[in-house]
């Protein structure tokens, strides 16, 4: 059985305050873009994991496939050991998301070929103990995101007719550092209401609060984001806590994959 996780952007990104429980309290849109991991589970004596496309680092027992299993297992028994194969291609690091839907997808599939009948929102509680962007990918539908992330609203909305270029530079930022460089502020306006606004409003309003920290610690990837607005963005910001940046573009717009110096460019058309 094989699913193929997406990966998501996040439309503005304001952090509240910080939490007592050391998390922030946000608020952001999640939206999701058709760049896909492939996942797959097959029957084995002993639970395995073997990944090819883009390397993992890190020990593989730490990864949110594996935790996936072992949650589940926790509550259902019957669940017998199984070999994970993922091909990566979703950039690790990047602000996008793909080891959040990756863990997700893991429980979709287990709870398919092991028929648990899992309803939507258990689905989704499951994926809020491995991590905060996780119970997004089993809606994966455009959302409002707030308290760190998990709480999720369904919001009416189709970028259907815009193209998107993504250009990730291949550094990896921990989202950690990124959380704990960023001084909370109010002052900006909320995503929700921005996000109601015709797209050419969104440079001004619409703003990834965890951009300025990562910009001031890596200030070559400032010219990313000016070169997507070179090339004709109506919006460009970075998504979640970076590295990746995203333009936003009139479908009519010529793009080619190597118009930002030194990136290669992903073009979603």
């Amino acid at each position: 059985m094989v699913f193929f996780p997406n990966c998501k952007i996040n439309l503005g990104l304001r952090i509240l305050r910080r939490r007592d429980d050391g998390y922030h309290e946000l608020e952001t849109v999640f939206y999701p873009l058709a760049i896909k991991d492939a996942l797959e589970i097959i029957p084995a004596d002993s639970l395995m994991f073997t990944a090819t496309g883009l390397p993992i680092p890190g020990d593989p027992a730490a990864n949110l496939c594996y935790k996936a299993f072992h949650l589940l297992q926790q509550d259902f028994s019957q669940l017998s050991p199984v070999h994970i194969y993922l091909h990566k291609h979703i950039p690790i690091g990047a602000g996008l998301g793909g080891g959040s839907s990756d863990g997700a997808a893991m429980l979709q599939l287990l709870d398919k070929f092991y028929q648990l009948g899992l309803s939507r929102e258990q689905l989704m509680s499951y994926a809020a103990q491995l991590g905060s962007d996780c119970p997004f990918f089993i809606l994966n539908t455009p959302a409002f995101g707030g308290g760190r992330g998990e709480k999720l609203r369904p919001i009416p909305m189709d970028l259907s007719r815009y193209s998107f270029a993504l250009v990730h530079p291949g550094i990896h930022i921990s989202t950690a550092w990124a959380f704990s460089q960023c001084v909370p502020d109010s002052g900006n306006k909320p995503v929700e209401s921005v996000i109601q606004q015709p797209v050419e409003t969104w440079a001004q309003e619409l703003v990834n609060d965890l951009e300025r920290p990562v910009l001031e610690q890596y200030p070559a990837l400032r010219a990313i984001k000016e070169q997507l607005y070179r090339a004709g963005a109506l919006y460009a910001s970075m998504t979640g806590s970076g590295s990746s940046f995203f333009g936003i573009f009139e479908k009519e717009t010529r793009l080619s994959t190597n118009f930002v110096p030194d990136h290669p460019v992903i073009l979603l058309t």
